[in-house]
């Protein structure tokens, strides 16, 4: 049986802040910055506030096209980098065999 969630992480990369809202019903916009919110998907692990190379990951793939939305039964987005380093492999792959960078990016193992 597939559970599908009915809350999902809404991101503003500017302000480094993340709400939880449900799917289709939040604001469009950030209450701090007015920047427009980006919906990540429900499977989404934030980083912290801090963690600077976290947040220019979890910039890069949204800004790639991806999301952290899961598939039919709890299946989940699949791989998704976390780190710069992890960032920097993929882009270098996406270079050396003409993948796109979303495609590349959602490769675990480069």
């Amino acid at each position: 049986m597939c559970i599908y969630p009915s809350r999902t992480h809404l991101v503003c990369l500017r302000c480094r802040v993340s709400h939880k809202h449900t799917i289709g019903h939040g604001p469009g916009q950030c209450p701090q910055c007015h920047g427009e919110f980006i919906d990540a998907g429900p499977d989404l692990a934030v980083p912290r506030k801090v963690d600077n190379a976290g947040w220019r990951a979890l910039a890069t793939v949204l800004d790639s096209g991806l999301n952290y939305y899961g598939g039919c039964c709890g299946t989940g987005p699949g791989y998704r980098p976390r780190t710069s380093r992890e960032v920097r492999e993929r882009r270098m792959l996406a270079e050396r065999t003409g993948l796109s960078l979303a495609e590349a990016l959602a490769t675990p193992n480069p």
